[in-house]
C-alpha cells in the first residue's frame, strides 16, 4: 500500500501547487521635454521590490516575478513615475522634470558663509543677504517660502584659492601630488541635476576632468605609468597656450590582481537614514560583493553610538553571507566614526595579507561628531596605519549635512582615493566598471614637478590641484606623501601657458625688485623646449622612488585630440561654474560645442551624460539674468 501513497502525494503537490513563473519587462525611460533617453533611472518593481537602473541609452531590462503589478521610475530632478504593469513586455516611461526642483531654486552661494550682498540684477527682486539658496518665483522675484529647497546649509567644503599665473624667472618650478579622486564630479552633477548650481568650493577642476577616461597609451617599459602630452592655443584665449599631461597607469587584469583583505567600515548613525544615503550604500556594497574572488575577503564593521564586528573576515565566495549581514543593517545613533575607524585597522590588521590589497572602505556622510576627539588624531591613526600597508578608500553618500572636506582629508592621509556615490550608476562606476583603479594600487606617491622655460614662457598657471600643491624640495623627499594611481586609473593635469612676447594683465604683475637684479631674458638655455615634466613614483610595496622625464617641445598642434578637447571642456565648465577670474572667454556654448566634438568611444554614456549637464547649467545660468555682487558698496555683475 505505501508504494502508492509515494506517487500519489506527489501528484497532487504538482497539482496544488503551481512554481513560481517570471516574466522580463524590457523599456525606454525618456524625458518629456526633449525626448531624450535618461542615464541612472532607478527602478523598482512592486511589490517584490526587485529593481534594475536604465542605461546610457536610456533602456532597461528586469526580471520580475508574475504577481508584480507596478513599475516605479524615479531619478533626481525628475518626478517619481508608477506605472502599471499590463500583458506588454515592453514599455516606454516618460519622466517629467521636477518644476519645484528645477525652475524655483536657484544657488547663489550654498554652503559658504562670506560678507558678500548678493543679489538679482531684476527689477522686481530687492538687494538682501544671501548665503545659501535663493527661491525665487517664475517672475524672479524672492519667494515667500523656502520649504521646497533642500538644505544645503550644513554642507562642508573646504576653501579654494584659484592657482594664480606664475612667472618662470621667479618661479621656475611646479610641484604637486597627482590626484585620481573623482567625487566633486559626481557631487556638482547631484546639484545641477537638483535644479541648482553647486557652491564654488565644491567644484575642484582637476576631480572634475579626472572622473573620466582617457584614452592614453599604456607603459611598455618597466615603469607602472606612462607620460602623454599634447599642447595647443587654449580654447578661451586663443593667444594662450594649453598644455595636457596624461598618465596612464598600467592595467593588471582582475585575476591577476593580488588577494584583498577588505574591512567595509559603514556608517548607521541616525544621519544615515534616508534613502540615498545607507540603503543605496548597502546596494552599492553588494555591487562590489560580486565582484570578489574567492581568494579575497571580507569583514563589515559598524559604527553609530558604538562600533561593532558584525561580519568577521569571509571569504569571497560566501557572497550570501556577505549580502545578509548588509541586508540587516539599519540606521540610528550617534556618528562614533573614530571608534568605528580604530576597530577597522584591528580587524584589517588581524587579517593581514602579506602582498596583498589590505584596505578599509569607509561609507559615510563624514559627519563624524563622537568618538576621537579630534580631527588631527584621526588623521594621525589613519597616517600611522599607511605605513603598515593597509590603505583607506572613501565613499561618500547622501546630501543636507555632506562632509566633503573631511572625507576628502581622510582619503588622501590614507593613501585611498575618495568618490561620491550619488546614484546606483556611479556605484557601479567606481566598484565595478573600475573596480582594478578603485582598489588596487600599482604605484603611490606620484609627484609631478614641471620646470619652464622662460625663453619660452612669460607666465604659466596649473588648472586645478590647489589642495594638492607641494613645494619643491617636498619632490626628492621620499617621506612626503603624495597621491596613488591603480590599475588602469588615467590623470590629467592642464597649464595654461603665456608665451613671451604676448601682452596679458595676468602676466609681469609685480615690479622689478630695487636691491636685485632680475632677469629680463632667460638663460643660455637656446633650444626649442617650452618645459620639461619630472614624475616620481614608488612601487606599492617599496620606500624607494624611481623617477621619469619627458620634454615638450614649442610645437603646437594644428588637430587637437579627443583627450585634449574633452579635458579642455570639463576645464572651461569648471572656470564657469568657480566664476574663475581667469575665465577670459570661456561660454557654456564653447563647452557645449567643445564636448560635442570629443566624445570619443563613450562606451558607458559618461560624456553624453555631461553634455546634459552643461546644458542644464547653462539654462539655469540663463535663468539667473545677471547677479550682482555688491562688495564694498560697488557692483559688479557676474555674466
Amino acid at each position: 500500500m505505501k508504494k502508492f501513497i509515494v506517487p500519489i502525494l506527489a501528484l497532487l503537490i504538482l497539482v496544488g501547487f503551481k512554481a513560481a513563473t517570471t516574466r522580463t519587462i524590457t523599456g525606454l525611460v525618456i524625458s518629456t521635454d526633449d525626448n531624450l533617453p535618461i542615464l541612472g533611472v532607478y527602478l523598482k518593481s512592486l511589490p517584490s521590490n526587485t529593481t534594475t537602473s536604465t542605461d546610457k541609452n536610456g533602456k532597461f531590462s528586469i526580471i520580475i516575478p508574475e504577481t508584480d503589478t507596478k513599475l516605479v521610475a524615479s531619478y533626481i530632478g525628475y518626478g517619481t513615475k508608477t506605472f502599471k504593469l499590463g500583458k506588454s513586455n515592453n514599455v516606454t516611461i516618460k519622466l517629467n522634470a521636477d518644476t519645484k526642483t528645477l525652475n524655483e531654486v536657484v544657488v547663489v552661494s550654498a554652503g559658504q558663509v562670506q560678507q558678500k550682498e548678493i543679489a538679482y540684477n531684476n527689477a522686481s527682486a530687492a538687494k538682501q543677504k544671501t548665503y545659501g539658496l535663493q527661491s525665487r518665483t517664475a517672475a524672479g522675484a524672492p519667494a515667500p517660502s523656502m520649504m521646497s529647497a533642500p538644505n544645503y546649509d550644513s554642507e562642508s567644503y573646504a576653501g579654494i584659492t584659484e592657482n594664480g599665473f606664475k612667472n618662470p624667472l621667479k618661479e621656475a618650478l611646479s610641484t604637486f601630488s597627482i590626484d585620481v579622486d573623482a567625487a566633486s564630479y559626481s557631487n556638482v552633477r547631484r546639484f545641477i541635476n537638483n535644479g541648482t548650481l553647486p557652491p564654488k568650493d565644491a567644484v575642484r577642476i582637476e576631480e572634475m576632468i579626472n572622473y573620466f577616461d582617457y584614452n592614453y597609451a599604456q607603459p611598455t617599459g618597466n615603469d607602472p605609468v606612462n607620460i602623454q602630452t599634447e599642447l595647443a592655443p587654449a580654447p578661451w584665449n586663443p593667444q594662450h597656450r594649453l598644455v595636457q599631461i596624461g598618465l596612464k597607469a598600467k592595467t593588471i587584469a582582475t585575476d591577476n590582481l593580488p588577494a584583498s583583505n577588505l574591512v567595509f567600515l559603514i556608517d548607521v548613525s541616525g544621519s544615515m537614514s534616508s534613502a540615498n544615503k545607507l540603503p543605496l550604500l548597502i546596494s552599492s556594497l553588494k555591487l562590489l560583493t560580486d565582484q570578489l574572488r574567492d581568494k579575497d575577503k571580507v569583514a563589515i564593521v559598524v559604527y553609530a553610538g558604538q562600533s561593532g564586528l558584525v561580519l568577521p573576515s569571509t571569504s569571497g565566495d560566501a557572497k550570501a553571507s556577505i549580502k545578509d549581514a548588509l541586508n540587516k543593517l539599519s540606521a540610528g545613533g550617534s556618528t562614533a566614526g573614530g571608534a568605528g575607524l580604530q576597530l577597522a585597522y584591528k580587524v584589517a590588521g588581524e587579517n593581514f595579507i602579506k602582498g596583498g590589497n589590505n584596505r578599509i572602505i569607509l561609507a559615510t556622510d563624514g559627519d563624524f561628531n563622537v568618538g576621537i576627539s579630534s580631527d588631527n588624531e584621526m588623521e594621525r591613526l589613519i597616517e600611522e596605519k599607511r605605513k603598515s600597508g593597509i590603505f583607506l578608500t572613501v565613499l561618500g553618500y547622501g546630501m543636507g549635512n555632506y562632509k566633503d572636506s573631511k572625507m576628502e582629508i581622510l582619503a588622501n592621509k590614507g593613501n585611498g582615493n575618495y568618490a561620491y556615490i550619488d546614484n546606483i550608476s556611479e556605484a557601479r562606476k567606481v566598484l565595478v566598471n573600475e573596480f582594478g583603479g578603485t582598489l588596487f594600487t600599482v604605484a603611490k606617491d606620484v609627484k609631478l614637478q614641471i620646470e619652464f622655460n622662460p625663453a619660452k614662457v612669460q607666465a604659466y598657471r596649473l588648472i586645478g590641484y590647489e589642495n594638492r600643491m607641494l613645494k619643491d624640495e617636498d619632490f626628492n623627499d621620499d617621506k612626503k606623501d603624495a597621491g596613488e594611481m591603480g590599475s588602469g586609473h588615467t590623470v590629467t593635469a592642464l597649464y595654461e601657458i603665456i608665451p613671451v612676447g604676448v601682452k596679458s594683465s595676468f602676466a609681469n604683475k609685480v615690479d622689478d625688485l630695487k636691491y636685485q637684479k632680475t632677469a629680463k631674458s632667460a638663460t643660455t638655455y637656446t633650444g626649442d623646449e617650452m618645459l620639461t615634466i619630472k614624475l616620481r613614483y614608488k612601487l606599492p610595496d617599496q620606500h624607494i622612488s624611481k623617477s621619469m622625464q619627458k620634454a615638450i617641445n614649442d610645437n603646437q598642434s594644428a588637430n587637437t585630440s579627443v583627450n585634449f578637447r574633452f579635458a579642455a571642456a570639463i576645464a572651461e565648465f569648471g572656470m564657469l561654474l568657480r566664476q574663475s577670474e581667469y575665465k577670459q572667454n570661456s561660454s557654456f556654448a564653447q563647452v557645449i560645442t567643445l564636448a560635442e566634438g570629443a566624445m570619443g568611444k563613450d562606451k558607458e554614456g559618461y560624456r553624453s551624460e555631461f553634455l546634459r549637464l552643461a546644458k542644464s547649467a547653462q539654462l539655469m545660468a540663463k535663468d539667473l539674468l545677471s547677479i550682482v555682487e555688491v562688495e564694498n558698496g560697488s557692483e559688479q555683475t557676474i555674466k
